[in-house]
């Protein structure tokens, strides 16, 4: 079966599916976008993607495409033609076509809205995670603007593919004060000697995660210990666990830090157990 794409007010052949060149996504990076994982023919945590996907729009003051409901909508059937049943639909909003120039466009120029769905194995994550993964660490080089979701992603490009090319799976980010940020394109998380869960606070310097939130709220249910603070690179080399978080990992144990192994080189327990409970804690709207 063909793909399909929803491009501005229709469906089409993804093979087909395009925007205008002058697109000032295409052109300046002037856009934001969100990733939902896709459960049993289920979004996950739709109404918390979507909220946080009018604030980036708030934030580079562009005008939603399509009323919230309808947006919804259009997120359900792009799952529906694709035939998506576990996997992730995408979507990105620009501020829309006009002729180059770095000012706004006239109000009249209306936002473009992409979205895609595909299938992904599942399968193939749970293996994944059964051996966890490695991740290199980066020198931290974007913009403080992290917390909006935009497009401008070539810095995490970059990291995520020197992690690749040093064998890694995930890149972190360390700033100038040797501390851990986040990762290319997920939250960062440890736990230390004493079993204490620790992960930077989202007040500034990284993206406030879907899945990093609904992990806060598991923490808080299940009583694990927890501290929302700053970590650095030294202590995450000697911490007992880490593991990523984002949509499309859910908890992802991570059993090595450029060079080193992180505790027994297994994945441990809270980030498994975490992940088994992950979508006990979430909100699931069936397509």
């Amino acid at each position: 079966m063909s793909r399909v794409a929803y491009v501005n007010g229709q469906y089409v052949p993804h093979k087909d599916a395009a925007v205008h060149i002058e697109d000032r996504g295409y052109q300046f990076a002037d856009g934001v976008y969100e990733v939902c994982e896709v459960l049993n023919r289920q979004i996950v945590d739709m109404p918390r993607h979507l909220e946080r996907l009018g604030r980036s729009l708030s934030e580079l003051r562009i005008e939603w495409p399509l009323a919230r409901k309808a947006v919804e909508y259009v997120l359900k059937e792009t799952i529906r033609r694709n035939k998506v049943t576990n996997g992730l639909v995408y979507i990105q909003v620009t501020r829309g076509v006009a002729r180059r120039d770095h000012f706004f466009p006239s109000a009249d120029v209306a936002p473009s809205i992409v979205v895609t769905a595909r299938n992904t194995s599942r399968a193939a994550a749970d293996l994944q995670a059964e051996k966890g993964i490695a991740v290199v660490t980066y020198p931290e080089n974007r913009w403080p603007r992290v917390d909006i979701k935009t497009v401008a992603l070539l810095p995490n490009v970059l990291a995520k593919q020197n992690a690749k090319e040093n064998g890694g799976k995930e890149a972190w980010y360390v700033d100038t004060d040797g501390n851990i940020t986040e990762g290319g394109s997920t939250n960062a998380w440890i736990v230390t000697r004493d079993g204490v869960l620790v992960t930077r606070p989202a007040e500034s310097g990284i993206l406030r995660g879907i899945t990093r939130a609904v992990v806060l709220d598991l923490v808080e249910r299940e009583g694990i210990k927890f501290e929302e603070r700053a970590f650095s690179l030294e202590e995450a080399l000697e911490a007992r666990e880490a593991f990523v978080t984002a949509a499309s990992t859910l908890v992802m144990p991570v059993v090595k830090i450029d060079t080193a192994i992180i505790g027994n080189g297994h994945p441990g327990s809270i980030a498994t157990s975490l992940r088994q409970l992950f979508h006990t804690a979430t909100d699931l709207q069936v397509v």
